[in-house]
């Protein structure tokens, strides 16, 4: 990895985060962004890339499911942001569950 990962370092607990759920392999933590009243961050503790976390989305993919159904019985969306003209910021491999409101029509 050529550069510090934000991501890593929240594993590692050398960044502070709010975390929600983890374990050996995944943990999800509260997003720093706020623009909606619930936004996590799921991913593997692991650092890969996007392709490679969707390739096999596995344990992400139910965590991120179960954490939206218990903290947004209303609704909630699962997101990810492949490369930059997708804004994606961090390139550790994660998706976003996003709700606590209701999110109105895609863009």
């Amino acid at each position: 990895m050529p550069w510090p990962c934000v991501f890593c370092d929240i594993v590692a607990r050398k960044e502070p985060a709010t975390i929600r759920y983890e374990d050996d392999e995944v943990i999800a933590f509260d997003n720093r962004l706020r623009w909606v009243p619930v936004m996590l961050l799921v991913m593997r503790k692991a650092h890969l890339s996007q392709p490679e976390t969707w390739a096999n989305l596995g344990k992400v993919g139910e965590v991120a499911v179960q954490l939206g159904e218990q903290l947004c019985p209303n609704g909630f969306r699962i997101l990810a942001n492949f490369g930059r003209d997708a804004m994606q910021s961090q390139y550790h491999g994660h998706v976003h569950v996003i709700g606590g409101t209701y999110l109105g029509p895609y863009a």
